[in-house]
């Protein structure tokens, strides 16, 4: 088969999985009991957590392992939301965040919470003026992610940060699909959040960071964990081995970015060249390299997908948290499209092991898809 979902799941890397098998072997001990097991589970955890913050150029102290990237943005924003609430209750996102983002922001208005959702633009990216015209003086918190999972636009998020932290306000951002693809600058971005199972590592395991200088309530009372931020015994073989596919993700971060962007500009060009209308979505210029989201004109996304499935290919139409509830993509409707275009798109993802011949036949496969349906449509 050829992946081509890697923006959805990355497979875990040899190494992952071999500190994983070691960790859990060796280090099987609850890093909270205190005897010598559990000692060094601790140690261990804690030379993770130092490793991880390092890679992110942060103090330890800020870093809470969790169990993946929606637990992630869910804790960080309810311990910093319920600890800053005396200030308002007024908080700011976009229309296009991740599900577990977005999902929270609707539960906060069924609690008495005013939210602003931010539009897009054409490319799907916030305006600045309108974040601006958006703050109040009640306005506590405001979420946004760094980079789109279905098109790949990036925000511009050290001048939200600037802005934001002119008028004291707190700042979230999801860098799930981010973190270990592009720079992030933690300078004026008070919560973080990141996944294992985006960067090879194992799934089930994501961390939060926040800056140690911001005040944040436990959402559960008595937790030891994690110093009190999120209960359950933690997962120390997974978070070894998340630490462990990350380091390697950012040790080889620039080289990766030229060889995937590579990629992504010879299949667009390759797409181009077939006898057919295709509309890509996504800035041209401040984008995701491993992501390419396009609609073909007349053709359905989820046909599209299972005739690439067919082929043995691997693509999506959307991000994999919101497939199944049988709604139109937020993104697309953000950007103006219709219902029908909504319905057109689609998501190829690229990862490590996605080389030219992989490209090449996906264009081939491609043409085969489009001539066929173009086909049978003109024979109706």
């Amino acid at each position: 088969m050829i992946y081509l979902d890697y923006a959805a799941t990355t497979p875990m890397s040899e190494d992952s999985l071999d500190i994983f098998n070691q960790v859990s072997r060796s280090f099987f001990g609850n890093p909270n009991s205190l005897h010598d097991a559990g000692t060094r589970s601790s140690q261990l955890l804690e030379s993770c957590r130092t490793e991880l913050a390092e890679l992110l150029d942060c103090g330890h102290k800020g870093i809470y392992f969790t169990s993946g990237g929606s637990e992630s943005n869910i804790l960080a924003l309810s311990s910093l939301i319920d600890a800053h609430k005396d200030k308002g209750n007024h908080l700011i996102t976009t229309v296009s965040e991740h599900s577990s983002i977005y999902n929270f922001f609707t539960q906060m208005e069924k609690v008495g919470f005013d939210v602003t959702y931010l539009p897009l633009d054409e490319y799907g990216q916030i305006q600045l003026e309108d974040l601006k015209n958006a703050i109040r003086k009640t306005t506590i918190l405001v979420s946004i992610h760094h980079g789109n999972g279905e098109i790949g636009t990036l925000q511009p998020i050290e001048s939200i940060g600037n802005i934001l932290h002119q008028h004291e306000i707190l700042f979230h951002c999801d860098a799930v699909q981010t973190f270990g693809k592009v720079p992030i600058n933690l300078n004026k971005i008070d919560s973080l959040s990141i996944s294992s199972h985006k960067l090879y590592g194992p799934k089930g395991v994501g961390a939060v960071y926040i800056n140690p200088q911001v005040k944040w309530n436990a959402q559960m009372p008595n937790t030891t964990h994690e110093g009190g931020f999120r209960p359950g015994t933690v997962n120390v073989p997974g978070i070894t081995a998340f630490v462990t596919s990350a380091k390697a993700v950012c040790d080889d971060r620039i080289k990766e970015h030229k060889r995937i962007d590579g990629l992504r500009a010879a299949l667009m060009d390759k797409l181009k060249q077939l006898p057919i209308t295709i509309q890509m979505e996504g800035h041209p210029t401040d984008y995701l390299p491993h992501i390419l989201g396009f609609r073909i004109d007349g053709i359905e996304g989820q046909y599209v997908m299972l005739e690439c499935n067919r082929y043995g290919i691997a693509i999506s139409t959307g991000s994999a948290c919101q497939v199944g509830n049988h709604k139109l993509s937020r993104t697309m409707k953000a950007l103006g499209r219709s219902d029908a275009e909504a319905k057109q798109f689609i998501r190829l993802s690229f990862g490590k092991h996605t080389t030219i011949e992989d490209i090449d036949k996906t264009a081939e496969a491609f043409k085969k898809i489009t001539d066929r349906f173009f086909l049978i449509e003109g024979d109706e």
